[in-house]
């Protein structure tokens, strides 16, 4: 049927865009030198804004580490809103001599709800004015002692939205923590350091980024509430034509988390997001894509397709065409045949992801050789379980609930 002629050929089409472009990135990671900074005075005035429910175990880690940055203290403000906390978070951080905002809304919820109150408050208080930039970290979040001076080197240089390298506290305690540690090193070294040698967009992540006080302006604070706000915020800071800038020297160490069920909930959040970014940002992409020839616009184009979405779809006209005899099963068990193939290079090809990224970025990486080994072997685990976390986000009601972090201590910040 011609039906399953088009989706065939676009997947093929897409999945083989996604797949060079992942080649080139990897070979440009590889290859090309690290985007640098030239030194900037250090003149800049900042807001670190965190959200953080329960947390009273880990924000005090994160407020000594910003208090104890090579940027002068003096220009950095710490403002944390305290999301339906029932413990004494606000209480900690208010020992700390740090703003706090608390807010208590049982309807609302989600981290872009709460940095919008929280904002919200800043700008209606006169408060947001005082800053150049904010700062957009998560309460389990530890930065290298350069963190603000590298960021403030790049926003010298020009860019109003920068995202940093996303490093982990905790990658050696088991194959989950591991699996997500190792996506996101991926991410900073063969994603975003590419793109930035490409002359094209980055990716904000969910922690780890800043925005100038002209783009706080524009938003009219934060207006992203979707189950991956930083997704969203990306996709719409690209369709107003801002280049989001990467600072790899600007390292910030995460918590991942170390049960599998944890991980299943945050992943299966993520990936409901992107279809809901998907759903109301894509066609505009696609459009800036055509109309501007904007490369940033295919890359995200590219990251957001719903590919699950399509070969779900795809199989279910197959068997469905199949059944009423508009084709032979033999064509249709041909076809999974080969998916079936793609799949198995696949696993190899994530083997061989992780390998690259331990390889390349083994100085930031603390674990042993052997475990690094057998994270390399359990990657590709990690990454298929996405398959049926995918699927099943296409059905479910995916809801932002917290993770609950222990608190650890980078070896380098």
């Amino acid at each position: 049927m011609v039906l399953l002629t088009i989706l065939d050929i676009l997947m093929l089409i897409l999945g083989g865009a996604s797949l060079v472009y992942q080649i080139i990135c990897i070979l440009a990671g590889m290859f090309s030198k690290q985007i640098g900074f030239p030194a900037a005075p250090m003149d800049k005035r900042y807001a670190v804004l965190i959200s953080a429910r329960n947390e009273e175990h880990v924000i005090g880690n994160l407020i000594d580490s910003i208090r104890a940055q090579t940027y002068p203290a003096a220009l950095v403000d710490i403002w944390l809103v305290a999301d339906n906390c029932t413990d004494d978070t606000a209480s900690v951080v208010r020992a700390k001599g740090c703003n706090v905002v608390e807010r208590f809304d049982d309807k609302l919820i989600g981290k872009g709800y709460a940095l919008t109150y929280l904002l919200d408050h800043m700008i209606d208080s006169g408060a947001a004015e005082n800053y150049d930039a904010y700062f957009v970290f998560d309460a389990d979040n530890l930065l290298d002692k350069h963190y603000i001076e590298e960021m403030n080197k790049a926003f010298h240089a020009g860019f109003r939205i920068l995202t940093s390298y996303r490093n982990s506290v905790n990658l050696s305690d088991n194959w989950v923590s591991s699996g997500s540690a190792l996506w996101f090193i991926r991410e900073s070294r063969f994603l975003n350091n590419s793109r930035m040698v490409f002359g094209s967009s980055c990716h904000v992540g969910g922690t780890g980024f800043m925005f100038s006080r002209e783009i706080m302006q524009r938003n009219k604070g934060w207006k992203f509430h979707l189950l991956t706000e930083d997704l969203e915020f990306t996709m719409d800071s690209v369709l107003h034509g801002d280049r989001i800038g990467y600072c790899g020297t600007a390292i910030l160490y995460d918590e991942q988390p170390v049960a599998f069920n944890q991980s299943w909930r945050q992943r299966l959040r993520w990936s409901k997001g992107f279809l809901q970014v998907f759903r109301y940002y894509g066609p505009a992409l696609i459009q800036r894509a055509v109309r501007e020839r904007d490369f940033s616009a295919v890359d995200f184009t590219l990251l957001v397709c719903p590919f699950t979405v399509l070969t779900v779809a795809r199989l279910l006209l197959g068997c469905l065409f199949a059944a009423f005899g508009f084709v032979t099963w033999t064509s249709q068990l041909a076809a999974l045949t080969g998916w079936l193939s793609g799949a198995v290079l696949g696993v190899l090809g994530m083997m061989l992801i992780a390998a690259l990224t331990i390889l390349v970025e083994r100085d930031h990486i603390g674990a042993t050789n052997k475990e690094l080994f057998a994270y390399v072997l359990s990657f590709p685990i990690y990454m298929f379980s996405y398959v049926p976390i995918s699927f099943q986000a296409m059905f479910s009601r995916a809801e932002w609930k917290p993770i609950v972090h222990h608190g650890e201590e980078a070896a380098d910040a």
